[in-house]
């Protein structure tokens, strides 16, 4: 199997829907990287569920960004640890536990240009949306809109025609991925794009 099908899903994005969007202010594209869901204790810090648990980005990533209610704010990442299949965060300025339950609902999202470089052949989910999915004998099957991740795993979400349908993003169903044509060429169980 060629090296572009290796699945990579080190960042993975989504809304409080587990639709998958891209936020931009200005030329800065922001990837959704996981929601505050509660606070942590009464010193400010933040539960985040990350939209892939198993992620570093954190690690190297000092400006964060909160979107909740369509408004961006910039904050300094003080202090992040992986806490069961959580993040506890710790922003600057977020100093007690009632500035931390405004943070509450937020999205954190993180600049484009901070994610980690990938290897050859490998992609983040989210930049597959917009590609055309075709099957191996070439007939288009949709658009792939957003990007759903559940428990189980994350979805492409195409839209073909007037139905979505849900293709799982594992190499076992994509034969190739080409950003240069825009499409993604995918080989189908029987009986998968008629549900």
């Amino acid at each position: 199997m060629p090296p572009l099908l290796k699945r990579i899903a080190r960042s993975s994005w989504r809304s409080s829907k587990n639709n998958f969007r891209l936020a931009t202010r200005a030329s800065v594209r922001f990837i959704p990287f996981g929601e505050i869901v509660t606070t942590h204790g009464l010193d400010g810090w933040l539960k985040l569920n990350p939209f892939n648990p198993e992620t570093t980005a954190l690690s190297s990533i000092r400006k964060v960004y909160l979107e909740k209610s369509g408004i961006s704010s910039e904050y300094e990442l003080e202090s992040s640890r992986p806490y069961r299949k959580q993040f506890l965060v710790k922003l600057c300025g977020v100093d007690g536990i009632g500035k931390a339950e405004k943070c509450v609902g937020s999205t954190l999202c993180i600049n484009e240009e901070t994610l980690p470089k990938l290897e050859p052949g490998e992609f983040y989910l989210y930049q597959a949306v917009g590609l055309e999915v075709v099957d191996s004998q070439g007939q288009v099957i949709g658009v792939i809109t957003r990007i759903w991740a559940t428990t189980g795993g994350e979805f492409y979400v195409v839209q073909s025609g007037k139905k979505e349908l849900f293709i799982p993003a594992v190499k076992e169903m994509i034969d190739k991925v080409d950003f240069a044509a825009g499409k993604m060429i995918i080989n189908p169980p029987d009986g998968l794009l008629d549900l």
